[in-house]
This record gives C-alpha cells, sequence and structure tokens, in this order.
C-alpha cells in the first residue's frame, strides 16, 4: 500500500469556494480543493500555502486547522495504472487569500482554478475532498473529523 500525507485548503469567500480542475495522466478531469503531498521534511501547514501559490498563482495564510481526514482507494480505482492502493491522509485548513493573481498551474497537474458559487458545487463531478473539507468547514467539529463521503456518481476518489 502507498502512503501519502497531503495537506488541503478550505478557502470560502462571498459563498464562493476556490476549487482546482485536477487533470490525470489520462486526462481525466476532477474538480478538488488546492493542495497536494507534503514534500520530505515539511510541515503541512507550509505545505499548504506553497500549494495554493503552485496551483493558483494566490497567496493565501492559514487561519484554522479544520481537521483531518484518511481515506483508502482502492488499487482499480487509482489515477495512476498499476499502483497499489493509497492510504491518503489529508490535513484540512481554512485559508484566506491575501494576495496574487489566479492562474492556472504552469507544468501542473492543475488546468485551471475556479472561484464556484457554493450551491454550484453539488453539480460538479469533484474529489470526495470537496465535500469532506466543506463540511469541516462548516461544522468545525471538535474532533477535527467528519464521517466519510461516498464514492460514486459525481463524487470521486
Amino acid at each position: 500500500m502507498d502512503r501519502r500525507l497531503a495537506a488541503y485548503a478550505v478557502c470560502v469567500e462571498d459563498g464562493r469556494v476556490l476549487l482546482a480542475l485536477a487533470v490525470g495522466p489520462d486526462g481525466d478531469r476532477v474538480w478538488t480543493l488546492p493542495g497536494g503531498g507534503v514534500e520530505h521534511a515539511e510541515d503541512p501547514y507550509d505545505a499548504v500555502v506553497r500549494e495554493v501559490a503552485e496551483e493558483t498563482g494566490l497567496e493565501a495564510e492559514v487561519v484554522r486547522l479544520l481537521g483531518m481526514d484518511s481515506r483508502v482507494v482502492p488499487a482499480a480505482e487509482r489515477r495512476r495504472p498499476g499502483a497499489p492502493e493509497l492510504q491518503n491522509v489529508g490535513v484540512f485548513y481554512r485559508v484566506r487569500v491575501t494576495g496574487g493573481t489566479l492562474r492556472p498551474e504552469p507544468n501542473g497537474d492543475t488546468a485551471t482554478s475556479v472561484w464556484t458559487p457554493l450551491p454550484e458545487v453539488a453539480r460538479l463531478r469533484r474529489s470526495s475532498l470537496v465535500d469532506i473539507g466543506l463540511a469541516l468547514a462548516e461544522t468545525l467539529p471538535a474532533s477535527g473529523h467528519v464521517g466519510p463521503v461516498p464514492v460514486g456518481g459525481l463524487i470521486q476518489h
């Protein structure tokens, strides 16, 4: 099994959430939260700020820790064919944009990033990470944990 530690940004402003369109190696497209893998010896707090800048062109600051999520992606459902199952441990932060200009990620997996009205999110083909992050931001559970989001239909791993 592969394991991945990742940090994700939940940025909600004026009834809109910042989403990134991730493009897989096979061209598959899914909306997700800005964020990604924590590099060797990197603090997840620093990783989320770096990932927002890399993927969106925006500068951000962490407002608060929202919580964590752990999910297992079966090998057959990985975006990388032939890879073993993956345990993804995600750290979710509420962030606020402080500057920068929205742009696509240069030479990366993010095709575009957009501000999306919250009511439109349910109609998007998206990663379960979006629903988890929004649930954490809305409910602010003392445990820092929300229940799993069922995958299927518009909701992907």
